[in-house]
């Protein structure tokens, strides 16, 4: 089956995905399978396969915000993939959580438009539990300077600010760790789908306006971040899928 969005064959695809925003990480990501082929560039959906420990993976951007990420999702899983993580950035509502520490997203408030459009106000946008461990022990494998912490994450579409404020104060005090702009989507398709998904995203700096400083997502330690959650995350998807074998 041809997918002519992401314009890839469905035959060329394994069933393990990683999925992040920029297609640059894609190439990153990529550079670590052995051997690998891209398959496609269109639009800001690149696609690359490999072999990561021995298990087929691919690798595919999603660009920026549900909308477009959602198409790229939804053809994944229509091409055979079975388990999708997302590596990706946000902003921290937590003092503990700088620029430079990681985060695992357990589940995601829908406080975007997608998937107000594809179910109903109170369906959950929740990780798949297998792969939140999954996650959760390769990041305990990977050394790194910054914090990990699993938890809630909200989802906009807004980056910056109108005349309405976003809610931030709001799921601070309610305990989110912090806000990016693809989970929700990716947690909902997976969901309504059929596939398992989670995500784990590199503190880029604060968005509590209480705590932010001048935005600068290109420092080292938010480097050293990415590389780290891209290590995780390929040992996440290679453990997974190596047990998911022996059942």
């Amino acid at each position: 089956m041809y997918l002519p969005i992401l314009q890839i064959h469905s035959e060329d695809m394994p069933p393990y995905a990683i999925v992040c925003g920029d297609p640059r990480r894609a190439e990153a990501i990529a550079r670590k399978l052995e051997p690998v082929r891209e398959l496609s560039f269109a639009r800001e959906y690149r696609t690359f396969v490999g072999t990561y420990d021995g298990v087929q993976l691919a690798v595919v951007s999603h660009g920026v915000g549900s909308p477009g990420a959602a198409v790229c999702f939804e053809e994944l899983i229509r091409a055979g993939v079975k388990t999708l993580i997302r590596v990706g950035t946000c902003g921290s509502y937590q003092a503990d959580l700088p620029a430079g520490s990681l985060v695992i997203s357990t589940a995601a408030a829908r406080e975007e438009g997608l998937t107000k459009q594809l179910v109903p106000q109170g369906f959950p946008a929740v990780a798949d539990a297998e792969v939140v461990a999954a996650l959760a022990e390769a990041a305990r494998e990977v050394p790194g300077d910054g914090a990990v912490r699993k938890g809630m994450t909200v989802c906009y579409d807004a980056f910056f600010t109108g005349v309405l404020e976003l809610p931030h104060k709001t799921y601070k005090q309610a305990g989110i760790l912090a806000v990016e702009m693809e989970i929700a989507a990716l947690y909902v398709v997976s969901s309504l789908r059929g596939a398992r998904a989670g995500a784990i995203l590199a503190v880029d700096g604060f968005a509590d306006s209480d705590l932010a400083a001048e935005y600068d997502p290109h420092t080292d330690a938010v480097s050293r971040a990415v590389e780290r959650e891209i290590e995780i995350a390929l040992k996440a998807a290679s453990s997974l899928a190596k047990r998911d074998a022996l059942k």
